[in-house]
């Protein structure tokens, strides 16, 4: 297992809890904002809280966009978390207009609070993950029904036909974690989930 994975810094998010998290599993993380760190990385994480519109902004303030999609493309290990997570759609009901990564297919769509409209948003806390595929190397030995820390008012609607992972339940159901080749990405924070994040992040690291 190659130990260096690179956390990428555009001014947003969570970036010494993923470090944290990454240096207890016996990583080697590295924060930074430079393109070619970027590109050499073995393997590279987008994290993030915040704003859809300015974390693109930033994305594309720092030249980190080409960077992303090449890493991608050459089929470096990519883990999107959070905001990073929903970054990699095409677009976001919380910044019309403005184009994500697009490196998933479809369109995150705001928590309404379920038909009463009796839940809090932003939903906040442990919930339940169940599998939607059984061979993903992040999940190995991952329970389907484990709960993770979530923290999001916008989420992945069940709708989008390519991609999704795991499946959570808050009023409605919704993809928690999508996965195509060698990306992976959580609606919530590994780094914040006790054992079950941590194995995750473990299994991250494995691949190559």
């Amino acid at each position: 297992m190659d130990k260096r994975v690179v956390i990428i810094d555009y001014g947003m998010g969570n970036l010494h809890s993923v470090y944290n998290a990454f240096s207890f599993i016996g990583a080697d993380p590295v924060i930074t904002a430079d393109p070619q760190e970027i590109l050499d990385a073995h393997h590279v994480v987008l994290p993030g809280v915040g704003h859809f519109a300015d974390a693109m902004q930033e994305l594309a303030a720092r030249g980190l966009i080409k960077p992303i999609i090449h890493s991608i493309e050459t089929g470096t290990p990519f883990l999107g978390i959070c905001l990073g997570f929903q970054l990699l759609f095409e677009t976001s009901d919380e910044a019309p207009g403005v184009k994500g990564l697009g490196v998933f297919s479809g369109n995150i769509e705001k928590f309404s609070g379920g038909q009463q409209h009796e839940l809090k948003v932003p939903h906040m806390g442990w919930n339940a993950i169940s599998l939607a595929v059984e061979d993903c190397p992040l999940m190995n030995n991952v329970p389907s029904g484990s709960y993770v820390y979530f923290v999001h008012s916008y989420y992945v609607p069940t709708s989008i036909k390519e991609g999704g992972l795991t499946k959570t339940e808050y009023g409605e159901d919704f993809y928690s974690s999508m996965w195509k080749g060698n990306v992976f990405a959580t609606q919530f924070h590994p780094e914040k989930s006790q054992c079950v994040g941590l194995t995750m992040l473990k299994n991250f690291m494995e691949v190559s």
